[in-house]
């Protein structure tokens, strides 16, 4: 599992955490919206933890990341503290967006996490633009953007390809490949299913890694950073991924067999990764209780700081509609 990085107890018990923090997060956000404390769309991203994960430790403080509708597993894994993104969710002042985003709008200016996007394939001009700034305002910065395959039918991939292609701009691309852009199967929609042939079309460099394996992610988003900050330009991963649950809580899932959704299930990358750590002699019975009991408590604090929230006045309905005064 390891392939040609060295994954030592700290670091593999860290990548283990970061999914387990992600899986049940979502799990909980997944009661709390039936209980109707969450409200509007939430889309979960349970069975893809291991791309997020992967891919940030490849990231550094200066870099930016710009996500999809389905961001919470990104804004965790890029260091969001969970309370506030929770809070968001709820829809309250203390949320990372103060409760005006909501779950598809996560936004933190500190670790320059520039929010998820509501719109297919949104996010890769915003990623551009930010890229083309950092060039010359931070030299050695990556914007990350990720985005799902049924992106890649959509105008502004292209467009975005060719610009970042074209101005050598420091993009990392990633699609979160899991095969069924909300009930379309990829191989309906798409006449060349290996979705990263469209990048290599315009000069970029990309390749396909397993989206269900952390480690391989991470490997190969050391690889692209390393060439991105290298001058080479963008690089494109397609993270071949599934997602165990609906597309969204509003989703019946008939476009696909629960035979299927088991299969994979069977690749899914928190067992493998514990099991990978006990064999390895990594992570010990007493640790593995103990991560686990760290995360319950941690997501038991969000809750409770969530609940004790606010709501916005109605006086302050109108703020932020124009930037009074431009942060420094």
């Amino acid at each position: 599992m390891t392939g040609k990085l060295k994954i030592g107890k700290e670091h593999g018990q860290r990548l283990f955490r970061e999914m387990l923090r992600i899986r049940r997060f979502e799990s909980k956000c997944a009661q709390l919206y039936q209980a109707e404390k969450i409200r509007g769309f939430l889309h979960l991203y349970d069975g893809e933890e291991a791309v997020a994960v992967g891919v940030m430790q490849a990231l550094q403080p200066e870099d930016a990341v710009v996500a999809t509708y389905r961001e919470h597993g990104h804004a965790l894994a890029r260091g969001i503290a969970m309370e506030p993104i929770m809070a968001e969710m709820f829809g309250k002042v203390e949320g990372c967006s103060r409760g005006r985003g909501g779950s598809m709008h996560l936004f933190d200016r500190a670790t320059r996490f520039l929010g998820g996007n509501a719109i297919v394939g949104g996010g890769l001009p915003l990623a551009v633009g930010t890229a083309l700034a950092d060039k010359s305002l931070r030299p050695g910065a990556i914007t990350t953007c990720f985005f799902g395959e049924g992106a890649a039918g959509e105008g502004e991939f292209h467009e975005s390809m060719n610009l970042a292609a074209l101005w050598k701009l420091p993009v990392l691309f990633v699609c979160e490949n899991n095969l069924y852009a909300m009930g379309v199967p990829l191989e309906v929609a798409e006449a060349d299913t290996e979705i990263f042939h469209k990048a290599k079309a315009y000069g970029i460099e990309g390749e396909q890694v397993d989206g269900m394996n952390p480690v391989a992610v991470e490997i190969a988003a050391q690889r692209a950073a390393e060439a991105i900050r290298a001058g080479k330009g963008p690089y494109f991963l397609e993270c071949r991924t599934y997602r165990f649950r609906a597309h969204s809580m509003f989703d019946s899932q008939q476009y696909r067999t629960r035979e299927e959704i088991e299969q994979w299930k069977e690749r899914d990358p928190l067992s493998h990764m514990q099991q990978w750590l006990t064999d390895a002699h990594l992570m010990t019975a007493e640790e593995l209780a103990a991560i686990e009991a760290q995360v319950d408590e941690e997501i038991e604090k969000a809750v409770a700081f969530a609940e004790a929230g606010t709501w916005e006045s109605v006086e302050d309905l109108e703020r932020f509609v124009t930037m009074d005064e431009v942060p420094q």
